[in-house]
């Protein structure tokens, strides 16, 4: 609705007074001189009839009129000039003004590029001026809403100067630069993060258009759209992808069938595990869709093509997005589909067929069900007329009308964008500037609150209401900032809020930086926040290691900060917490002495000697036992003054301790109220954060098999005597006179302390490294998967090989290479002397040279092998027992050969192809894509170990070895892995600091301490730490776990006696009918395994069997 304007309380310039400034602005001998008079003509109009003058005195007409006059160069840039000076002026004092500058009758952006173009320097040099005049006075919003499509238009048409193509580039990458996250203040970060947001959704339009650049044929144009490119993806904030930028961008510069190869190859693998949005899509879909269009495109590229397809897709969790990307994907992947010449290809196509469906849901364009439809620009556009409406519409002149319809839009697509992205408190600025010379007196402050309340309202129906902190409460913090480690920013202006009394958990995955956030507020370092004076913050830590010697009443009376505080008082608080007072208390106990569990309880009497108001905790639980833990939580429960910050992967304390959740977000803090338990049912992908759980990563340990001779899972399998071993130059032994065994049911965990000997003794059973003193003694058909402390040198030699191809390798003569390259196996100087040596058996045959073991087989209750002699014939070969061969120095010799046997027996029934090898590592939980076609090289650090795991385990080893698993798997790897351990059915022994995993495991522990071993046995495993066997889940009274049971040292089943295994018993002769009967059953048999799954391996022939 239009009215007639109210008389205005100025005199409005004469046509003549604003022609003549106009004319002196032209005419002008000097740069000055000429914006002198731009200034004028633009103040005159500020202070008088504003925007609307540009129309009525024709000013805009004139500006183009000077700038396309060829032969005056200075009406050229007189017209740059004053263009420089409007936009610099009017753009920030009346807001409407961007709709006539850029939107209304085609703008006056595009005669400012092709200035660029200009011959004359000083014309360049003003166009210029003004351009970064409009690029500085416009908001994040304007940018996007009217700059882009300015831009945008300009780089379509064919006719424009190619200086105006590099300009109308070069703005577009300032404008992705000027989004780049950095460490300015909270409204500059808040106004990147929006522009970045709103930047990120026009790449699906600004991609092509930039890469049509690439390709020009001028080559300056060529290469600000290479710069440009490079600054719009910066955008992406996606960790997957950013490796491959500079591949992904040099593929769109030099488009070709190799390029294409790479960049395709390089996606394939990518483990993509990040959400993927907007921005991602944008910039991977032309090329996917190049790959999948183009008629040359190999095999093998289409399959990786589709296989990234697949990945990628997988990730897209908003449907939205997933329809504007993914109709160009489709045609491609159901003509691979229906076209490719390999079956497993087009099996992977229709695979990401039904994945595409999924990700687009409704393909109507409907909302889904429990999806929040996003607000559009109509939407906002019939609030906006509304509210117009009711305020009696807008007040101008006629030619108001066409200005309003433009800029009603302008303001809903602006607005649009900051209800999408919440930030809500932008609806004003982004309406009321754009109103306010529109409508009568107030009336624009009024329409932009009632779109505020109206936008706020249906945030708050959509997300719910913001969470009111409860009456009474006493605030001690409220600060915002930012945080950043070495180069690497964490978070990014969040704000952090504390509560007198509330337990505050901070939880996020690793590497987000909650330690680095503990130790910046308590070294003072953290911005805002409230300095040691105003508010007394203590970080518990039981690390009191340089006083190791000092007593416990000395150690915190030596403590700087407490040296006002008299010993009486010490004394006082720490008998409060345990340590008993007196001339034989444990006040006069060394520091060194104390447990994990001590050592917290001295760190939190010092902290209550201190009067602290805020407890920052890293990890209180870790070598916390379960009583330890239950007095730590009653003890910050009952202490309702102190507020508490606390990082702990302990799922059961956080549910007991904490009031809050700070939970890492995208860069930001999100405090959820309630315990972990509230946080999950809120967060519910949060929770493997906390538990063991296989949901995400599954493992599946193949099966052990039989050991000759070994019937019970409690009997030894291995064993160490009177150990010792001394690292060469040291003068203390790392391990002396160390006894252990371990058996099929083992769940052992060895601890103890950085440089203990862990490492050494699992090294010693291993056969890695040989004692000095005792001896070390396995089952001759014992396979053992050993996984080292530095997991990758396993495969550092290999880096150029596929895993499968790697598997290949390393057992491709029915030995495990790995093997034979350790200590044990390797013939020394007098191993190679000892293999000369002659021997004589004492059968009348001389003295001979042994050449090589050939065979073995069982005799009495060991084995004996087949020897060949050196230079004499086969026939003459002879069988010696082991214990013979053992006798005369031949320990390695038949160690090899007892490898080589262990080995063939693990390896009988599982073929070395690669079809075989993919499903053992989809197993051991790596996807057979990348275990059959990506280097080791461009594996992460946790799937190069999960290729060492599924080497370790392919001949199906009696007994697992890990040292320090805990160290090189994610969080949901670890669960995977503890589910598979929890199912294995053979012996496992692993060195581990983290409690949570060897409690839920292991109930042998070994510690290690000053080169002796001390066991205990029969510890209480808390099975509730997996996610399967919590109260209420299925698996919870399940009884299948093995690692409850007793193994050999602690069962009193071994004696210590030599470690025999029975190989046979003495035969019986049998009846002619029994003999029937046997032939009967051993037929049955073999008739029961020619229907069994192919790869079951062929039961044996025994005699024994009823």
């Amino acid at each position: 609705m239009l009215t007639k304007s109210p008389v205005p309380s100025f005199v409005p310039p004469s046509h003549e007074e604003v022609a003549s400034l106009l004319n002196k602005t032209f005419t002008a001998s000097t740069s000055q001189a000429s914006l002198d008079a731009a200034y004028a003509v633009t103040n005159l109009l500020l202070n008088s009839v504003g925007f609307r003058g540009l129309r009525s005195y024709n000013v805009l007409d004139a500006i183009r009129k000077a700038a396309a006059d060829k032969k005056d160069g200075t009406r050229r840039e007189s017209a740059m000039i004053l263009l420089g000076a409007l936009f610099e002026k009017f753009v920030s004092a009346e807001r409407v003004s961007e709709v006539i500058f850029m939107i209304q009758d085609g703008g006056i952006v595009a005669p400012a590029l092709d200035a660029l173009a200009d011959k004359g320097a000083v014309v360049k040099e003003s166009a210029q001026y003004a351009l970064d005049a409009l690029f500085n006075n416009l908001t994040p919003e304007s940018l996007v809403i009217g700059l882009i499509p300015v831009l945008s238009q300009y780089l379509s048409k064919s006719s424009g100067k190619w200086q105006g193509a590099v300009g109308a580039y070069e703005l577009l990458g300032r404008m992705a630069d000027k989004a780049k996250m950095g460490m300015g203040n909270k409204e500059e970060e808040r106004a990147k993060d929006l522009l970045r947001e709103c930047m990120g959704k026009e790449l699906k339009g600004l991609i092509p258009l930039v890469e049509a650049g690439m390709h020009d044929l001028k080559a300056e144009v060529a290469k600000q759209a290479v710069k440009t490119m490079t600054s719009l993806t910066t955008l992406l904030s996606n960790d997957d992808v950013a490796p491959r930028i500079p591949l992904l961008i040099k593929t769109m510069e030099k488009p070709s069938t190799e390029t294409l190869q790479k960049a395709i190859h390089a996606l394939s693998q990518t483990t993509f595990v990040a959400i993927v949005t907007s921005p991602v899509l944008a910039l991977l879909t032309p090329l996917l869709e190049r790959s999948l269009n183009t008629p040359s495109t190999s095999q093998e590229v289409l399959r990786q093509t589709v296989v990234v397809v697949e990945n990628l897709t997988k990730l897209v969790h908003d449907p939205v997005e997933a329809r504007t990307f993914l109709p160009k994907l489709k045609p491609g992947v159901q003509g691979v589909k229906d076209r490719a010449s390999l079956p497993e290809v087009r099996e992977l196509a229709t695979r990401a067929l039904d994945v595409i469906k999924k990700a687009m849901r409704d393909d109507d364009g409907n909302v889904i069900d429990g999806q929040v439809a996003p607000v559009t620009a109509e939407d906002v556009l019939k609030v906006l007329e509304k509210e117009v409406k009711l305020r009696g519409g807008i007040v101008g002149q006629s030619e108001d009308a066409g200005l309003w319809l433009l800029t009603k839009r302008y303001i809903s697509d602006m607005v649009k964008e900051d209800v999408n992205l919440r930030e809500l408190f932008r609806i004003i600025p982004c309406s009321e500037p754009y109103l306010q010379h529109l409508l009568r007196g107030d009336e624009a402050k009024a329409v932009a609150q009632a779109l505020e309340k109206h936008f706020v309202a249906e945030d708050h129906s959509r997300f719910g209401q913001p969470i009111k902190p409860a009456s009474g409460e006493v605030e001690i913090v409220n600060t915002d900032f930012s945080l950043a480690y070495g180069g690497m920013l964490l978070l990014s202006h969040t704000n952090i809020t504390l509560h007198k009394g509330h337990r505050y958990g901070l939880c996020g995955r690793n590497g987000a930086g909650k330690s680095t956030l503990m130790r910046s507020i308590a070294e003072g370092k953290l911005e805002g926040f409230p300095s040691k004076d105003e508010l007394r913050t203590c970080f518990v830590e039981h690390n009191q290691g340089e006083d190791a010697d000092l007593s416990i009443l000395d150690f915190i009376a030596k403590d700087p900060e407490l040296a006002a505080t008299g010993q009486s008082r010490i004394s006082e608080v720490l008998s409060e917490v345990g340590f008993t007072a007196g001339p034989k208390g444990k006040q006069q106990d060394k520091v060194g002495s104390l447990s994990g569990g001590w050592k917290m309880k001295l760190a939190l009497a010092r902290a209550m000697l201190m009067g602290a108001d805020v407890l920052l905790l890293d990890e209180p639980t870790n070598h916390l036992d379960v009583g330890n833990v239950k007095w730590l939580e009653e003890y910050l429960k009952s202490h309702t003054q102190i507020t508490s910050l606390i990082v702990s992967h302990d799922s059961g304390f956080l549910d007991n301790v904490c009031t809050d959740i700070y939970h890492y977000e995208s860069k930001k803090l999100v405090c959820y109220p309630g315990n972990l338990a509230a946080f999950v049912r809120v967060k519910p992908e949060a929770k493997s954060y906390y538990t063991l759980s296989s949901s995400q990563v599954q493992f599946k340990f193949p099966n052990p098999g039989i050991l000759t001779g070994v019937k019970s899972a409690t009997r030894a399998i291995i064993r160490m005597t009177n150990c010792s071993y001394t690292y060469p130059g040291a003068t203390k032994p790392s391990l002396h006179d160390v006894s252990c065994a371990l058996t099929l049911s083992s769940r052992t965990a060895i601890i103890g302390a950085n440089g203990a000997g862990k490492s050494t003794l699992i090294k010693l059973l291993t056969g890695e490294t040989i004692p000095q003193t005792g001896r070390v003694e396995k089952h001759p058909n014992l396979r053992i998967g050993y996984i080292k402390q530095h997991a990758l040198e396993h495969v550092e030699m290999h880096m150029e090989k596929t895993p499968n191809q790697y598997l290949q390798w390393r057992y491709a003569n029915g030995d495990d290479r790995e093997v034979l390259m350790k200590q044990t196996r390797v013939l020394t100087a007098e191993d190679k002397a000892q293999m000369e040596k002659m021997v004589d058996l004492g059968d009348g045959k001389g003295s001979r040279r042994i050449e090589n073991l050939m065979g073995r087989q069982k005799w009495k209750k060991s084995f004996q092998y087949e020897v060949k002699w050196v230079g004499m014939l086969p026939k003459h070969n002879t069988q010696v027992s082991r214990e013979t061969l053992l006798d005369l120095g031949f320990s390695k010799l038949v160690q090899e050969f007892d490898d080589h046997e262990a080995s063939r027996e693990g390896l009988g029934f599982r073929a070395l192809e690669p079809k075989v090898i993919s499903r053992h590592f989809e197993d051991i939980g790596l996807d057979p894509e990348i275990a059959n076609h990506n280097e080791i090289s461009g594996l992460s650090g946790g799937q190069k170990v999960k290729v060492v795991l599924a080497g370790a385990m392919w001949n199906n080893p009696h007994l697992l070895v890990l040292d320090e698993p805990t160290n090189f798997l994610d969080r949901d790897s670890l669960g995977g892995l503890a589910v598979a351990i929890r199912e294995y059915k053979g012996g496992v022994v692993m060195i581990s600091h983290n409690e949570e995993f060897v409690g839920a495991l292991c109930p042998e522990q070994w510690h290690v301490a000053d080169g002796r071993v001390t066991h205990k046995g029969h510890l209480a495993v808390s099975m509730d730490r997996f996610e399967d066997s919590r109260p209420g889940s299925s698996a919870a009274s399940s009884s299948a776990v093995s690692s409850a049971t007793a193994s050999a040292v602690n069962s009193g089943d071994e004696k210590g006696g030599e470690l025999k295994f029975k190989a046979r018993k003495k035969k019986t002769k049998l009846t002619r009918g029994q003999l029937k009967e046997r032939e009967v059953r051993r037929r049955l048999r073999h008739i029961e395994w020619l229907n069994s799954p192919k790869g079951t391996p062929h039961p044996p022939d025994t005699d024994d069997e009823a």
